[in-house]
């Protein structure tokens, strides 16, 4: 094939375009992650999962690849907890690694991760922190929240209405003071014994389907609401179900991950984006 590689997977229907770039050879502009992500005019995603090694991109890493990720508005992530599945999933796939717990570089570091035999995969997800309490605003009514770092911002809510019943087509109001790069929203119904339900509108994005993160901390935030800070739950969200386990110090995510499609990107419409 003589244009630029690309393949298109998901995690539990948070989907991405990936592009093996192993040299670092890709000039990925925003203007270009916005095309891709774009459902009209691109291949359409939540976000772009570079392929590259750290060594290309002088990332210094225990792991040899390095997940370098875009949200759809072209603004680089710290960290994506379904695009690392995914992203671990082409890994093992296409044999770029040959073991199947291993490590790989994000911008909020290291995460050690294995892939089972079913195809899931578990991320060690590093700690999830709480740093405090916010409100945000959504269609005029207002939510307290407490605010999670899991890598990356986030405010998560509970809520006692069914949360589909949320119009989160608009981007919820938030303290910018609070999250001066901006915030993951998360909003929650507590189902019982170890079970959530839960919907994001993530930074850089718009609602999506799923958050990988997201879920790490609305599960961190459930249970710091319930005066503790160890345990494990499931966590429903539009495009299917993972599991979550908070531990002192850590956490992990397990969900399937899923490759749809491959194929390559015309480099004349590549080009036409510019720089």
């Amino acid at each position: 094939m003589g244009g630029i590689e690309f393949l298109k997977g998901h995690g539990t229907q948070n989907d991405f375009v990936l592009l093996p770039d192993p040299d670092g050879r890709l000039e990925l502009t925003e203007a270009r992650v916005a095309a891709l992500c774009d459902r009209q005019r691109g291949l359409g995603a939540d976000g772009v999962l570079r392929i590259v090694r750290s060594a290309a991109v002088g990332v210094e890493s225990a792991g040899e690849w390095f997940m370098d990720y875009r949200n759809a508005d072209g603004s680089i992530a710290e960290m994506c907890g379904n695009g690392v599945r995914v992203f671990v999933r082409h890994l093992v796939d296409s044999g770029l690694v040959s073991e199947r717990e291993f490590v790989i570089g994000t911008r909020a570091g290291d995460r050690p991760v294995q892939m089972h035999a079913d195809g899931s995969v578990t991320v060690q997800m590093g700690p999830a922190t709480i740093t405090g309490t916010s409100v945000t605003v959504v269609a005029g009514q207002p939510f307290s929240g407490v605010a999670v770092n899991v890598g990356n911002p986030h405010l998560v809510s509970v809520v006692e209405d069914d949360v589909d019943e949320l119009d989160l087509r608009d981007q919820p109001d938030f303290d910018s003071d609070v999250f001066p790069e901006g915030v993951n929203l998360e909003f929650i119904n507590l189902l019982g014994d170890n079970a959530l339900k839960m919907r994001v509108h993530e930074r850089g994005v718009g609602e999506t389907r799923s958050c990988g993160t997201g879920t790490v901390a609305a599960v961190a935030a459930a249970l710091h609401l319930a005066g503790t800070d160890t345990g494990e739950a499931t966590v429903d969200i539009p495009g299917g179900q993972v599991i979550v386990g908070i531990r002192r110090g850590g956490s992990t995510l397990t969900g399937p991950a899923e490759i749809v499609a491959r194929g390559e990107l015309d480099e004349t419409w590549w080009a036409g984006l510019g720089s």
